[in-house]
């Protein structure tokens, strides 16, 4: 550790010295911007290759938070729970199925990014700034049409009680967690419902084994394969998906 703490402690004063001797700007050949012809500075390759390896840490995150895959997966989970099938389906299984079905239902936002920000930033059309702020505005968009006025009134109080008078003057610190409250509301709503059935069944079955004297029988047990049976008859799976789809095209 020690030798380590050496190490960058000289290399410190190594650059520090050459900075000194120099006499102008030590600018580091990663962090440069290249000048373009037509006017205008643009990002060196090796500080997009950074930025780009920076973004990629955030991305589970920013998944999670600012998409579709929160009030997903937390349904499914509930759904696997309800069914009383343990882990069946599996983990990988469900992230999967809620992972594609977030791409399903952002597919218009993340078209609507790539015309508005991506590809004019390609085309040489807006700087990255300009296409950072687009694509927030665009997310911000989607997270305020599935996010209830209270949650975001209790953030908006919480942040110091400001008040806005557009969409637009919302900043992202509010919109993100208020979006989140109303997601996990959303997601134990419905997990509520879809749990209701299964509920019924297990006790209508508990009653008929204690009934019978059937003390040591697991009610559970008994009524795994008639709760498998009324979700597969009704086609339970497809049923679930759809609501969730059509849940994201109900604004509050």
């Amino acid at each position: 550790m020690k030798r380590l703490l050496g190490v960058i402690i000289a290399l410190s004063v190594t650059t520090a010295a050459a900075y000194a001797q120099t006499g102008s700007s030590f600018d580091l050949p990663v962090l440069k911007l290249q000048q373009q012809t037509g006017g205008g500075q643009t990002l060196s390759l090796s500080l997009q290759a950074l930025l780009l390896m920076s973004a990629l840490t955030l991305l589970p995150s920013l998944v999670l938070v600012t998409t579709s895959f929160t009030r997903i997966i937390i349904t499914l989970s509930i759904l696997r729970q309800a069914l009383g099938t343990q882990q069946t389906p599996p983990n990988q299984v469900l992230v999967g199925l809620a992972l594609f079905m977030t791409l399903f239902v952002m597919a218009p936002t993340f078209k609507e990014i790539n015309t508005q920000a991506i590809a004019p930033y390609n085309a040489g059309q807006a700087t990255l700034e300009q296409a950072g702020e687009r694509t927030i505005g665009i997310m911000k968009g989607f997270m305020l049409r599935q996010t209830r006025q209270s949650d975001l009134l209790l953030m908006a109080e919480m942040q110091g009680g400001e008040r806005y008078n557009t969409p637009e003057e919302i900043p992202i610190t509010t919109v993100v967690p208020a979006y989140i409250l109303s997601e996990l509301r959303t997601a134990f709503t419905i997990g509520f419902l879809l749990f209701l059935p299964f509920l019924v069944i297990d006790i209508v079955v508990a009653s008929i084994l204690m009934s019978l004297g059937m003390m040591m029988l697991s009610p559970t047990l008994v009524s795994l394969p008639f709760k498998l049976f009324l979700f597969v008859a009704v086609d339970g799976w497809a049923m679930t998906m759809s609501s969730l789809v059509e849940s994201f095209n109900k604004a509050f």
